[in-house]
């Protein structure tokens, strides 16, 4: 094996998604731990002062306390060259996070154990299911009183349409979690807390050893041995084939906090994940063990720091070796660029790269040239990834400029803004732009807005509620065809045409009666649930 085959097969590139407060961030503190990537525990929590992505509106997250952008980590742990995405819990700002899993190749689903299945939860799986990757669960918090394990698996199942198989189970919960049984190796680990130090002291001790009896207790041995019967008994047998494709989820239970459980599911986590997996590029599939180099674009961030008002594109090497002094394509633009000023994030720094292989996340200087979802690839071999699905907002306002001698600000900075993907903009088709209607995920994204069209475009806005709730792209079979006019159409009065700044024609509802009503009247009408064909 060459060194360069090496370098990707030992990469690993995976989300970890839960519902706010379900214990995502402490989990990956300790993994960084782990990787000694940090010297203690706490300091991911950090990253709110100047330890990752800070743009002039994170003013917004310190007073609310909530974390709003996804960061990028990487560490090394066990010869494995860990990149790990960290996304925002809240669910005004899941859109991000939903673009984020897409430069995923796993997700790492936490689960609170005295909660289970959480609404937001929900979400993210329906877009970790779409794209047909592993999920691995860790249910988390078993240092608290918890619901019964197995009631949480059977949830799991139900609310998410997923086969679940436990790799270990607990030993009671709350101040008498004593450990977990490992099922693969037949053998109890028995945790001793060890709060912040690098791992908690565990002892592996066998289960029909009778010094368990008297280490957990008879009555927690006898509870144990029932339930590993049921377990045995029961469960659907374990076939990676399903993991891999995401139709079985394996589930570990631990305690993030007190490190009970993290060590032994970060190493069976590592052994069951693969090196960087494939991308579709039309009828292309683009494997990560291409020697050319490709790259798509996933997020955006301006403003990363302050002093220079800049903007990062974050992008996810899909194949081959970045080499910083190499010319890449830019298919979108269609030209020939280097990259500026190539970074990657390595916990709580970043440091300028000269190299990176498939599986890695680099962040480069944008001039204003990329769009989430643009393809960089070699300049002998070009062509473009599928698109990122762009997600349907849920809120929507109609905003102007106050000032009208403003309005070339005001557009510049709406439409700056909804090339992040942070904002999506519409206007009535057949019209100017001198009125838009934004439509976000969570209406603190308009706070969002307002405070930075205010301070970075010097901009005030008049702001007016729309009752839209749904969004649907329309689909056009033919790329030819002339685009709708609204009298082509019979719509109820609480729906309307609109279009994005990109030309994609969509339809506004405010009721799925209305959506269901517009498809029964217009036939030949074809509605979508998600975009990104052209975004």
């Amino acid at each position: 094996m060459s060194q360069y085959e090496a370098e990707i097969k030992r990469r690993r590139t995976f989300a970890i998604i839960s519902h706010p407060d379900a214990g995502k961030t402490t989990l990956t503190e300790k993994f960084l731990l782990y990787g000694g990537a940090i010297a203690q525990a706490g300091q991911v929590k950090g990253k709110k002062n100047t330890r990752a992505a800070t743009s002039d509106w994170m003013e917004i997250e310190k007073q609310r306390g909530i974390s709003v952008t996804s960061s990028v980590m990487q560490f090394q742990y066990e010869g494995f060259c860990i990149n790990i995405l960290d996304t925002p819990g809240h669910q005004d700002f899941s859109e991000d996070t939903y673009r984020t899993l897409m430069a995923a190749d796993s997700a790492v689903m936490v689960i609170d154990a005295a909660k289970g299945v959480e609404a937001q939860t929900r979400k993210l799986f329906k877009v970790c299911a779409m794209r047909d990757i592993p999920i691995f669960t860790f249910i988390n918090k078993m240092d608290r009183e918890t619901r019964d394990p197995f009631e949480l698996c059977e949830e799991l199942e139900k609310e998410l349409g997923i086969d679940t198989y436990a790799m270990n189970w607990p030993i009671g919960c709350g101040k008498e979690f004593k450990g977990v049984y490992d099922r693969q190796n037949r053998k109890v680990i028995h945790f001793t807390s060890n709060t912040n130090a690098k791992a908690a002291t565990a002892t592996q001790i066998e289960v029909d050893d009778p010094a368990l009896a008297e280490l957990i207790g008879q009555s927690k041995h006898s509870q144990l041995v029932d339930e590993i019967e049921l377990l045995d008994g029961a469960s659907c047998d374990f076939d990676m084939e399903r993991v891999r494709h995401g139709k079985l989820s394996p589930v570990f239970f631990g305690s993030a906090l007190t490190n009970f459980g993290v060590e032994p599911f970060l190493e069976e986590f590592l052994r069951m994940t693969t090196a960087p997996l494939p991308r579709k590029a039309g009828e292309q599939v683009i494997d990560c063990f291409d020697e050319d180099f490709s790259a798509f674009v996933f997020k955006i961030q301006a403003n990363m720091n302050k002093a220079h008002r800049d903007r990062i594109a974050f992008m996810r090497v899909v194949s081959g070796r970045f080499d910083a002094e190499k010319e890449v394509y830019h298919m979108q633009g269609g030209k020939k660029m280097r990259l500026s000023r190539p970074q990657q994030l390595m916990a709580a720094e970043r440091e300028i790269i000269e190299e990176a292989y498939a599986g890695d996340i680099i962040g480069v200087f944008d001039p204003g040239i990329f769009s989430i979802g643009d393809t960089l690839c070699a300049p002998s071999k070009k062509f473009q990834f599928d698109p990122i699905p762009t997600f349907a907002p849920e809120h929507f306002q109609r905003i102007r400029s106050i000032d009208t001698m403003k309005r070339k600000q005001f557009l510049k900075g709406v439409e700056q803004i909804a090339q992040e993907g942070a904002i999506q903009i519409f206007k009535t088709p057949y019209t100017g732009m001198e009125e838009v209607i934004v439509g976000v995920v969570g209406t603190l994204q308009f706070d969002v807005l307002e405070y930075r069209l205010r301070s970075e475009y010097n901009v005030e806005l008049y702001k007016e509620g729309l009752p839209y709730e749904y969004l649907r792209w329309v689909v056009r079979e033919d790329e030819n065809a002339q685009p709708l006019k609204e009298e082509d159409l019979l719509l109820p009065a609480d729906a309307k045409l609109v279009e994005d700044y990109k030309g994609n024609q969509l339809i506004l509802f405010a009721s799925q009666w209305s959506i269901q009503w517009v498809t029964e009247r217009n036939k030949g009408l074809v509605l979508a649930e998600f975009g990104g064909a052209k975004f």
